[in-house]
């Protein structure tokens, strides 16, 4: 199972919310490279990297930390928050993004969407499904649509996308567990999926139960961050 840290970014620094909600904003480190080098450090080869001010303002504004961390690390990252156009879609790439991660326009304006898939490959994206009771949010978790989580993901599996993140926006920044049966589900649905679980992690054992249950890979925030998760703890999972 993949082990994929992630740094939020507000302001240039790396931050969690809980629930998505950008009232409850803790600054952790206020500077995301110097975080993204521990990681490297640990052995960790991915990182989830999430333009948060981006997100909300519906374009990319920390594309220069991206930059930052792509050229001083060899992380593989994917880079999402506010990517709208395809030239910001370029913008993310040239700047060393591997992978774009797509979820509101993925659900608001999915043939501009495919276009992308088309042009760059599935390869190149993360498809990210943001769910608050099996429907899928939008908009940095602020809007929930009445679309179900399956039919979103059966749909892009049809366009060539497996690589899937799913987050349970109840589950997020609390420490309380991952949503393991929603992620049963999906992957019973999708066997072919690679499903990236996100949200609610909170120990190694949660680590374990993911893994069990056929995940592919595993978003971990504010566990690492908190101390409930040391990266000396993520080394029998890294490959």
């Amino acid at each position: 199972m993949e082990i994929i840290p992630a740094i939020d970014l507000i302001d240039g620094k790396c931050v969690r919310l809980t629930q998505g909600d950008y009232a409850q904003k803790t600054i952790y480190n206020e500077n995301p490279l110097e975080v993204a080098k521990q990681f490297e450090d640990a052995g960790i080869k991915r990182l989830h990297l999430v333009d948060l001010d981006g997100a909300k303002k519906g374009e990319v504004v920390n594309l220069a930390v991206l930059e930052k961390i792509s050229n001083d690390t060899n992380l593989v990252i994917d880079f999402g928050g506010g990517i709208k156009k395809e030239e910001t879609l370029t913008s993310v790439f040239n700047a060393g993004a591997d992978l774009a991660t797509i979820g509101s326009l993925a659900v608001k304006e999915p043939e501009l969407f495919y276009s992308w898939v088309e042009k760059y490959g599935a390869g190149k994206f993360l498809l990210g499904a943001d769910v608050k009771n099996e429907k899928i949010a939008v908009g940095g978790w602020l809007e929930t649509t009445g679309l179900s989580v399956f039919d979103f993901i059966a749909g892009y599996l049809k366009q060539g996308l497996k690589n899937i993140f799913c987050t349970d926006i109840s589950k997020d920044g609390l420490l309380q567990g991952p949503s393991i049966d929603l992620y049963k589900k999906i992957i019973e649905k999708n066997p072919e999926i690679n499903l990236i679980a996100s949200g609610g992690v909170s120990s190694v054992k949660d680590l374990e139960v993911l893994k069990n249950n056929g995940c592919y890979g595993v978003i971990i925030g504010k566990a690492i961050y908190e101390g409930k998760i040391s990266l000396n703890e993520l080394s029998s999972f890294l490959r």
